[in-house]
């Protein structure tokens, strides 16, 4: 999540905004100590404007 967090230029503050979460579970999610939901995925993919896929694909490969 960080890396197209990074690419799209936005700061977690940011991202937080846009998912409608807090910035220490934005960084909760791209340390890896936050299980989220699909839910929650959604809200991330679309607030990076990718595919939840992608997330997905970039977990497993750090």
């Amino acid at each position: 999540m960080r890396k197209f967090r990074i690419a799209a230029g936005l700061s977690q503050d940011q991202v937080a905004v846009r998912m409608g979460v807090e910035q220490t579970y934005v960084s909760g999610l791209e340390r890896g100590i936050r299980n989220p939901t699909l839910t929650t995925l959604d809200r991330a993919a679309t607030a990076l404007c990718v595919k939840i896929a992608e997330l997905l694909e970039a977990s497993d490969n750090p």
